[in-house]
């Protein structure tokens, strides 16, 4: 066999095991690697489930950009392809690393756009996911970032798949030169400024030279990393269930503890993740490991990283946005049974109707207002005896001294007849047979 038909059939066997999809568009640079995986999806395309289109990202940094999208557009129009032009901001900012603002903005704007259960194919291959392990581990990134690019992940409303990480660049070139291909060429891919072109250029060539099979070895070496990633994240849902709290920004620090150090590491960057924050660097982690579980009970400890903070308050760690000014002295007019919500506080309050419990629907034309502690209120919570402090009664509820400022309280004609989430006082509960209401607080975090 010929080594541009060997080529070919081992680039078409890589695309025999696509997943059902409403779409299939192709992420089409106009560069070599995404022509010919648009170029043979065409000639397929009648075995596809869905149909087939291209995508192109103008990230608007080259000049020539525009010209780049023309001829994809010619392109698509040859092999009778729907096209759409995506433009998204490239440009990095202060500090920022040109690779990873341009391919950050493309992936988002790609995630915001996908249409809902399509796939979008990307034309990644063994060669770059070699690259790409060698730079996570100069990075000093863990198991996650040393299993590289995933073949399969969601992306937005559907998925992106990456076909052709087992298949080498060199057999895209043969295939591409055999079939006349004509691609575009970015000149930024010779810039020696930027890592990956460095690794490319310079240094991939010579560890090639020595290890002819490296780039297979180093794709199997992120595919075992992905394996542990896999068996890590396991790891952390079993341990999530034993130490996890009845808010999902919460852990137990004794339960926590209870764990390996390794154990502890894995456990917190999955809590962190899944809460939708940013995870923190290694040093930052092992402070949160080491310092804030070893505080006094009385203690009030807390680490900050970048678009994230952790507290601990009691037996409790909680992990959060940082915490926006709160505006203490705000009061706001609110309209029972529309929900109101309170941006300062992160939240929103909303009723729900009932009969003989919670809060006593207060007459038409009561002024309901919402206003937050100022310190010193007293209240008798509804089926207590006395009155009692606001504060003493934070405390007795468990709340952490960072929220108690945030809870908010309703007033009905001056006089206060709930604290949000917690109790109804006793001069405004529902009697049996009276209408009612609910009150529920719902943070954001």
């Amino acid at each position: 066999m010929v080594p541009s038909s060997r080529s070919k059939r081992d680039l078409q066997c890589s695309l025999d095991d696509l997943p059902a999809a409403s779409a299939y568009w192709v992420a089409y640079s106009g560069g070599i690697d995404s022509h010919v995986l648009l170029h043979l999806l065409a000639e397929r395309r009648n075995t596809l489930p869905g149909p087939l289109a291209a995508v192109h990202v103008d990230h608007r940094i080259q000049q020539q950009s525009g010209d780049w999208g023309i001829h994809c557009r010619a392109v698509c129009a040859e092999l009778d392809v729907p096209f759409h032009l995506l433009t998204v901001t490239g440009s990095a900012g202060s500090g920022e690393s040109p690779e990873a603002a341009a391919r950050d903005a493309r992936y988002q704007g790609l995630a915001e756009w996908l249409p809902e259960g399509a796939v979008l194919l990307t034309a990644q291959h063994r060669d770059d996911q070699a690259e790409t392990l060698l730079l996570q581990l100069l990075r000093g990134a863990g198991p996650a970032g040393l299993a590289a690019m995933p073949a399969r992940m969601r992306l937005g409303r559907g998925w992106l798949v990456r076909p052709w990480l087992s298949v080498s660049r060199s057999d895209i070139e043969i295939y591409a030169h055999a079939e006349h291909l004509r691609w575009v060429e970015d000149p930024s891919n010779t810039d020696l400024r930027y890592d990956r072109n460095l690794l490319r250029q310079r240094i991939m060539p010579e560890l090639r030279q020595r290890w002819p099979g490296m780039a297979s070895v180093l794709a199997r070496a992120a595919a075992h990393q992905a394996d542990q990633v896999e068996i890590a994240a396991a790891l952390a849902e079993r341990d999530y269930a034993d130490c996890r709290d009845a808010r999902p920004d919460c852990l137990n620090v004794v339960a926590l503890t209870a764990l390996s150090a390794a154990r502890q590491r894995n456990l917190l960057r999955y809590w962190i993740k899944i809460n939708g924050l940013p995870v923190p660097s290694q040093v930052v982690l092992e402070r949160v490991r080491c310092e804030v579980p070893g505080c006094r009970q009385d203690a009030s400890p807390l680490v900050r990283w970048p678009g994230a903070e952790l507290r601990r308050y009691r037996t409790r760690l909680f992990v959060m946005p940082p915490l926006t000014v709160q505006d203490r002295t705000a009061r706001t007019g609110w309209q029972p049974p529309q929900p109101l919500h309170l941006e300062s506080a992160a939240g929103e309050l909303s009723v729900q109707s009932v009969v003989g419990d919670g809060w006593r629907r207060p007459d038409p034309g009561a002024s309901i207002e919402v206003r937050f502690r100022q310190g010193g209120e007293t209240l008798r919570p509804a089926g207590r005896a006395h009155h009692q402090r606001l504060g003493h009664l934070f405390q007795d509820w468990g709340v952490p001294p960072w929220e108690r400022d945030r809870v908010p309280l309703v007033y009905v004609d001056e006089k206060l007849a709930a604290v949000a989430g917690h109790c109804v006082t006793e001069s405004f509960a529902a009697s049996a047979g009276e209408s009612g209401y609910l009150l529920k607080w719902h943070r954001n975090a």
